[in-house]
């Protein structure tokens, strides 16, 4: 199995990290031809009607200070930068729109563009002062730090969270959460704790939230989840020898029910159940599952 085709995944674009630690680097790769801007308005992004494809403006028709420009690197060569802006509903043929319902149409160039942008300025709005001192920050290296005038650097945060694939007999274990609407089922996944290792935070998270042990985990893929801030890290695990897996225990406060489900209902969901989206790694371990047992 190739996790090449796991959703967001990314290395297509050229992160460029020498041109970020120089002003004059990051002002031509701004000033170059055809040098392309990503405008990211709230959570939402441009999109042309016509192909489906991310309405990028060259640089010139952006005036954006540049303090306020984060260089994304080089897409087959392209300086690419993105922005945060105020959608406009005078361009023709332009629709704003959630990631959600847009990623999934664009190329995986355009998805590691939409993924990283997000992730930059979602930080940027909520780093504006140091967290150790209280000091104000400013934008730095292209928009991949901010310093305070005292010296202090802050880096884009990112948080990992597991998320796990129980199997038994040739069935997937799936839990509805409690904030979710009747019938939707997906993963158990969970964020790691300070000085734990990501396997340990499976066994942990499955135990909490279903009362079961697994055993023989096993890394999968990650995948960037910029809702705000996450990096998904995807593991395959059985429950363990002596489980019984009907002895399941949801968490109340986190889950509403724990069911098993065989390969033939993630194949064709009968009405009612909702599984996880395609755009999402959890939508594709369950569908690579379901579809050949190949994690």
């Amino acid at each position: 199995m190739s996790v090449e085709r796991v959703p967001l995944a990314g290395g297509i674009i050229d992160r460029d990290a020498p041109t970020r630690g120089s002003v004059e680097a990051l002002a031509a790769a701004w000033a170059a031809p055809g040098a392309l801007v990503l405008r990211i308005a709230g959570p939402n992004v441009p999109v042309r009607a016509a192909d489906r494809s991310l309405a990028l403006v060259p640089t010139a028709e952006v005036a954006a200070p540049e303090a306020e420009r984060i260089y994304l690197g080089r897409r087959d060569g392209t300086p690419v930068f993105a922005v945060a802006t105020e959608e406009s509903a005078s361009e023709p043929g332009v629709a704003w729109q959630h990631p959600f319902h847009a990623v999934m149409k664009l190329d995986h160039a355009e998805r590691e563009l939409v993924t990283m942008a997000l992730a930059v300025i979602r930080w940027h709005k909520a780093a504006g002062f140091s967290p150790r001192d209280g000091e104000p920050t400013e934008i730095a290296d292209g928009g991949w730090s901010r310093r305070t005038s005292s010296g202090g650097e802050l880096f884009p945060r990112t948080d990992p969270a597991v998320i796990v694939l129980i199997t038994h007999e040739d069935r997937v274990l799936l839990g509805s959460n409690v904030l979710w609407e009747t019938g939707r089922f997906s993963l158990l996944a969970g964020f790691v704790e300070a000085g734990e290792t990501l396997e340990n935070a499976v066994a942990r998270e499955v135990f909490e939230e279903a009362g079961v042990r697994v055993g023989d985990v096993r890394y999968i893929a990650s995948q960037p989840w910029p809702f705000p801030r996450s990096l998904m890290l995807g593991f395959h695990a059985h429950l363990a020898p002596g489980q019984d897996p009907a002895a399941l225990v949801a968490d109340p406060t986190e889950i509403s029910e724990l069911r098993w489900f065989t390969r033939e209902e993630i194949r064709s969901p009968q009405a009612g159940l909702l599984l996880p989206g395609s755009l999402s790694i959890a939508g594709w371990m369950l569908d690579t599952w379901a579809q050949d047992g190949a994690l």
